[in-house]
């Protein structure tokens, strides 16, 4: 079976997803046709390449496959190394009969552990107790750093990482208290000690606050200065979703009171302009867009992904497939 990657030659992707071992690893397995070029294919392109390929392995900022752009090649099998597809796959590929798989729930085991050591870091103040150290300082009698244990964490959003965040924060003891704008199944509820409440009580009465709504256009803009008002002195907001679900400028605006502190993982633009006044604030610690897989997890989850593959040639259950309902709720752009 014939398997085409559709990531550019020199990429983050190719270097730390599909890297030599890896790369060694599907041609084992499969008859492979690597991309020439060093940048994502147009869909013409993709068209063109891909050809009677199977399989074909795609990547960050891969464009949008439609109808039109498998129309005339072999495809019956998107493996994506990203997470969400949302932006990748229009509702005529999974009509046709095109099943998927991504890195989704592996990503998703990344990204709560990078929230759960944003919250500890910000929670313990280490970024500032670091930059004291390194300009000679030492801890004060009136820093006061916090804990996690026992606090109230409100969740913002129900899917696969707050799923995966709620059973690391059970080792602290904490209230957690979710939104959704669907009904959470109960067994989830009481398996993780949880309640459904509105996002005026997330914001009201949980000393910390974790975005994990997906981006869509019913989303885009659903936080706001109404909501960072509600929160308590001293309350901590993550933001590791999607820069777009939150009204940044209304963000910027209440943070500036320094009532309560945030780490902000995504912004609207990114990377954020210069002259951010996010970039400079005290009571902000910006990060690059890094909660989701570390180096040491994406070559493995690019073994994965071709286990899968294997298994879709092979005619076995594949545990990484997207069913089409799943994507339609995953988030789309940014």
């Amino acid at each position: 079976m014939e398997v085409f990657v559709s990531v550019p030659k020199k990429s983050e992707v190719m270097e730390t997803f599909l890297t030599e071992p890896v790369r060694r690893y599907l041609e084992e397995r499969f008859q492979v046709r690597y991309s020439p070029l060093e940048r994502n294919l147009t869909p013409e392109e993709v068209s063109a390449y891909a050809g009677n390929a199977r399989v074909i392995i795609t990547g960050w900022g891969h464009p949008m496959l439609d109808a039109e752009t498998v129309e005339g090649t072999g495809i019956r099998l998107i493996a994506h190394t990203g997470g969400s597809v949302g932006s990748l796959v229009s509702p005529e590929i999974y009509r046709r009969g095109i099943r998927v798989i991504s890195g989704n729930r592996l990503y998703a085991d990344s990204v709560a552990e990078g929230v759960l050591t944003y919250m500890l870091a910000a929670l313990r103040r280490m970024p500032d107790y670091v930059d004291r150290m390194r300009s000679g300082g030492w801890g004060e009698a009136q820093d006061i750093s916090e804990g996690l244990l026992d606090q109230t964490v409100g969740l913002v959003g129900v899917g696969a990482i707050s799923l995966r965040l709620m059973r690391l924060l059970q080792m602290f003891r904490v209230k957690i208290k979710v939104f959704s704008r669907y009904p959470v199944d109960t067994e989830i509820l009481e398996k993780y000690r949880a309640e459904q409440v509105s996002l005026e009580e997330i914001f009201s009465t949980c000393k910390i606050v974790s975005l994990h709504s997906a981006m869509s256009e019913s989303t885009r803009g659903m936080i706001g200065r109404e909501h960072f008002d509600l929160l308590q002195d001293g309350a901590l907001f993550v933001n590791t979703a999607r820069g777009g679900i939150v009204r940044e400028a209304e963000m910027t605006e209440a943070l500036k009171e320094k009532r309560f502190r945030a780490v902000l993982d995504v912004y609207c633009q990114e990377p954020p302009g210069q002259d951010n006044p996010l970039r400079c604030l005290d009571n902000v610690y910006c990060m690059p867009h890094q909660a989701g897989p570390t180096r040491d997890r994406r070559a493995l989850i690019a073994r994965q992904l071709i286990d899968n593959i294997v298994k879709f040639r092979t005619g076995e259950e594949m545990e990484l497939e997207i069913s089409r309902e799943y994507a339609g709720r995953m988030t789309v752009g940014g």
